[in-house]
């Protein structure tokens, strides 16, 4: 892990290979790590990857204050940069695809393609918001409960069912002993802010929108939203949950990669 300074934040940051940029911007109470290691490990082509902690996640420290997307934007962008990035392919997942779809928006000049995962583009939606705010209640009370809610609504229940109790105990106590209960606070938060859709249409690059067909967390529905919000936006829908670069790693890393590379996938 390597350290950005920006706007008197320490954003950390993960950065790996050479070539083209890929930067990946990870979701709600996800990490650099816990996110994307198991896609990055998949990826085959030459590239420089850069994985950004934002506010909130890893050993990134602030303020305090509270999150705005343009604030995790430039934290985004800061990591870019100091790893050398230049003109960089953005990936973001989950609230990362708010935040990426900013980016894309406000900052065209960086950007060459877009893919956004199980995004959406504000909490306008009544049961996204009282999700999110019972997701509030519990990371402040609660962290474990809070982390067994987000195993059992972030996989698939085929991919859930699989795991042996012991395992499943397992990554609960490794989510609870990672995630900073108060960081996880912010980015619910955030979750609870977030607004895009005023930015969609001025995203130009080509993008590639994916949902996941089992996503109890942020159903499909939104996704396919930000597409039909984004001109010319290619949208598909994989099988699996709302934990898709855990859940199906290999998959999800083909398809990122043939998209950037100049594939074209249509709306399925």
């Amino acid at each position: 892990m390597a350290f950005v300074e920006t706007e008197g934040a320490q954003v950390e940051y993960l950065a790996k290979g050479t070539g083209r940029g890929l930067v990946l911007v990870h979701g709600t109470g996800g990490s650099a790590e816990a996110n994307w290691t198991p896609l990055v490990s998949t990826l085959r082509g030459e590239r420089r990857v850069v994985r950004p902690n934002y506010s909130g996640s890893g050993q990134t420290v602030d303020n305090g204050a509270r999150l705005t997307v343009d604030y995790l934007a430039r934290q985004v962008l800061a990591a870019a940069d100091a790893a050398d990035a230049g003109t960089f392919d953005l990936v973001g997942f989950s609230l990362g695809a708010g935040v990426a779809a900013h980016i894309a928006a406000t900052r065209p000049e960086r950007i060459g393609s877009v893919v956004l995962i199980n995004g959406f583009a504000s909490c306008e939606d009544p049961r996204l918001r009282f999700q999110f705010e019972h997701w509030l209640a519990l990371a402040e009370r609660d962290p474990e409960a809070m982390a067994r809610l987000g195993l059992l609504t972030g996989f698939s229940p085929g991919v859930l069912s699989g795991f042996s109790r012991e395992a499943l105990e397992t990554m609960v106590a490794d989510t609870v002993r990672s995630t900073d209960p108060l960081g996880l606070a912010r980015q619910i938060q955030m979750d609870l802010d977030l607004d895009v859709r005023a930015e969609l249409p001025a995203i130009r690059q080509r993008t590639l929108v994916i949902g996941s067909e089992d996503d109890y967390m942020v159903p499909a529905v939104h996704a396919r939203a930000m597409a039909r919000a984004i001109p010319g936006a290619r949208f598909m829908t994989l099988p699996g949950g709302h934990l898709m670069p855990m859940e199906t790693p290999e998959t999800l890393s083909r398809i990122i990669e043939d998209f950037i590379d100049g594939a074209i996938y249509f709306e399925t």
